[in-house]
């Protein structure tokens, strides 16, 4: 049977939820639903306006305008044009009722859960769509869809959240990635130094092939050693900029390899060049350090 299940009104900033229908079933499906909506309201201010989820047995869809989400659980087989329709009565209702400047100052999770009875009254007539005497907008809907369809979210985009990872998103794990703090300028400035230095050692590296090629002296592990130390460099810029896993384990080898590879060069550098490459890699390292990850959105328990 098609059906909407249950709607949430959601905060689009920081994922607080306003209000919500009260009647959740406790299954396993709709267990796993919940979890969907804390990680959809966690990143709804990165998603389109108009945007679709499907988990399997049940599709969420949501809908966002002037700060605030309004997100609805339905059934797979439940008509797009029906739940979006039931989601825009649910905003100009929301909109009509409350000023917008306290949803943007709220501080406690739910303070708008009355609006719980509007949001049932809807759900009961459009669980019933023979009922329904809005044939014209619905209309307008459809039309709307199909020029503007909504976004769909896949699981690679959603990714996991509180170490719980689905069945759907087991595919995609590693494909989401996760935001770091904003560069500093020290950031900056070792990643420069970090090209810089893996720039010389290509340079000094193709030199080495014209010497191997034009004598006949045996120095081709100096051209290993210049091409190890230009990809460290490359990926130290890489881990500055990007979240892996083992991020700092990942920096602190590079880092390691970088010195290996100087202590090789020992007798191609002098003192002041060993000291140059050696501490901007080390000076990267720190900053990969330094900049970690975003620390996440608060858990309001949608």
């Amino acid at each position: 049977m098609s059906m909407i299940l249950s709607a949430s009104v959601i905060r689009v900033r920081d994922g607080l939820p306003l209000s919500a229908s009260t009647d959740y079933e406790q299954s396993t499906g709709m267990q796993e639903c919940r979890k969907y909506f804390k990680m959809l309201s966690r990143k709804l201010a990165q998603l389109p306006d108009r945007c679709t989820l499907k988990t399997g047995h049940y599709n969420i869809n949501f809908i966002s305008s002037l700060g605030v989400s309004y997100m609805m659980l339905c059934t797979e087989n439940y008509p797009n044009v029906l739940a979006f329709s039931f989601l825009d009565e649910l905003q100009k209702e929301f909109i009509t009722t409350y000023n917008m400047m306290k949803t943007n100052t709220a501080v406690r999770p739910y303070c708008f859960i009355e609006f719980d009875n509007f949001i049932q009254r809807t759900k009961q007539r459009y669980n019933n769509p023979r009922s329904l005497s809005t044939k014209i907008n619905l209309s307008d809907m459809q039309t709307e869809i199909k020029l503007r369809p909504p976004y769909q979210i896949s699981m690679c985009e959603l990714g996991s959240a509180n170490g719980v990872t689905s069945a759907f998103s087991v595919d995609c794990k590693g494909a989401a990635h996760q935001r770091l703090e904003p560069a500093t300028l020290s950031g900056i400035v070792g990643f420069i130094l970090s090209l810089l230095c893996g720039a010389l050692n290509l340079i000094r590296g193709f030199h080495a092939i014209e010497s191997l090629l034009q004598s006949d002296g045996d120095d081709f592990n100096y051209i290993i050693a210049f091409f190890l130390g230009t990809a460290a460099c490359l990926y130290q810029c890489y881990l500055l900029v990007y979240y892996t896993g083992w991020r700092n384990v990942k920096s602190f080898l590079t880092f390691g390899l970088i010195c290996l590879c100087n202590m090789y060069l020992y007798e191609l550098r002098n003192l002041w060049q060993l000291f140059f490459h050696v501490t901007v890699g080390a000076f990267v390292t720190l900053q990969i350090w330094l900049r970690q990850a975003q620390g996440k959105a608060p858990d309001y328990d949608v």
